[in-house]
């Protein structure tokens, strides 16, 4: 877990000192290097999952990088055209394709859809159709084995995330002249930390996965793994072993005997370059525990009510004073509005702030900011020395109807 840098808390610092709202800051100079470090292989093709964090500037960041990019949504899509990004590097994931949505991608110059049900197949061939047009199409699989481990993608839950391979077995390929299926897309665990867990999981999709190609008669060409990939959020967690993972990838890639791996990078792209930063609004004690109230909750930072995992959080200011245990929550009434317990300063008072860390993923976009009618926080972009304001706080004034 990268360290908070001196130019950046100096940064955050001065802002804080103008400041009165929750903020967030991205260092892309720190994303950039780590986007070099992915990037410097040939083992696997990288898209970014936009779902992740749709800041502009860290998609130029990404594109800069040389990722190509999965959407999910109509609106996703906008977001990577408006930065110039040409629709043949794009790639259309997500559960809910509906003609509507799949005829505008077609439009717009998409030609690389993952599929999720046969209603799709049969969708994106008629579109392509009316395009006279062919589409590369990867099938999403979904496995299940039994006493295996559960989480946001599923696991070995039943989700709506592509077909099990009995479904997918009573596809017909030829009939469907227009869509050229070049591989098939598994995706379901999150936050992996641990490499050699996850080279276990993915090779025992390996078969099933080369069964259910054979079965179909089509040449596998490209494998997508998806993501998984994770970053810690505590201190005592290591970072995941990419080298290790790029290994393991290159084992598959000869076992498969497929042309292009391919993987969809969220959160281990982008996750450890954001921060969050909040104000103390007041500390106290309650039943023998030390609480924290900020003005900053799951407004604004939703993840730990989801995953009952907190993001990484220290006091800004240095301080002298022993450190105890503190219960953190935002604003809002409800005590799903928890944002972990964590160790600080027992001298923190209303005139501090906290910064969150590991925040360049699944923070503000996850959030949901509408409720008790909060002011929007402002996003930051730190790059070569300088802050930039890339998106103003909003106030309720400015967004309610």
């Amino acid at each position: 877990m990268p360290a908070l840098s001196t130019p950046v808390k100096s940064a955050i610092t001065t802002l804080t000192q103008s400041q009165h709202e929750p903020f967030y800051l991205y260092d892309l100079d720190a994303l950039r290097s780590h986007l070099q470090q992915l990037t410097d292989q040939s083992v696997v093709k990288l898209w970014y999952a936009v779902k992740a964090n749709p800041l502009s500037s860290v998609i130029q960041t990404l594109d800069q990088a040389g990722f190509n990019f999965d959407v999910a949504s109509s609106g996703e899509l906008q977001q990577v055209l408006a930065q110039g990004i040409d629709p043949k590097r794009v790639l259309n994931t997500g559960p809910a394709k509906s003609k509507r949505q799949i005829e505008a991608f077609l439009t717009q110059g998409v030609n690389t859809f993952v599929a999720e049900s046969l209603n799709q197949v049969a969708w994106l061939q008629e579109a392509a159709k009316r395009h006279n047009t062919r589409l590369r199409i990867l099938l999403r699989v979904q496995l299940r084995w039994p006493d295996n481990e559960k989480n946001p993608l599923g696991g070995d839950s039943l989700t709506p995330f592509g077909l099990g391979t009995q479904e997918w077995s009573s596809l017909v390929v030829t009939d469907f002249p227009n869509l050229d299926v070049v591989g098939l897309h598994i995706f379901q665990w999150g936050n992996m930390l641990d490499a050699e867990k996850l080279s276990s999981l993915w090779q025992q999709m390996v078969d099933p996965l080369l069964t259910l190609a054979q079965q179909l008669n089509i040449h596998l060409r490209v494998l997508d793994l998806g993501g998984g990939l994770g970053i810690p959020y505590r201190e005592d967690q290591p970072d995941i072993d990419w080298p290790a993972i790029l290994t393991s990838l290159e084992h598959i890639k000869t076992q498969t005997k497929v042309d292009e791996l391919w993987m969809e990078l969220g959160r281990y792209a982008v996750g450890e370059c954001g921060y969050y930063v909040n104000p103390v609004v007041e500390q106290k004690q309650n039943y023998g525990s030390n609480q924290l109230i900020l003005a900053g909750g799951i407004n604004h930072i939703l993840r730990p009510a989801v995953t009952t995992q907190a993001f990484p959080a220290k006091l800004l200011r240095d301080s002298e004073h022993d450190s105890v245990p503190f219960t953190l929550h935002g604003p809002l009434c409800t005590a799903l509005d928890h944002l972990g317990e964590h160790v600080l300063p027992e001298d923190i008072n209303e005139h501090d702030w906290i910064v969150f860390s590991q925040c360049g993923a699944y923070g503000f976009t996850e959030s949901m900011p509408y409720f008790l009618c909060h002011t929007l926080p402002s996003e930051y972009v730190y790059q070569s020395g300088q802050t930039r304001c890339v998106r103003p706080p909003l106030t309720p004034e400015n967004y309610l109807r």
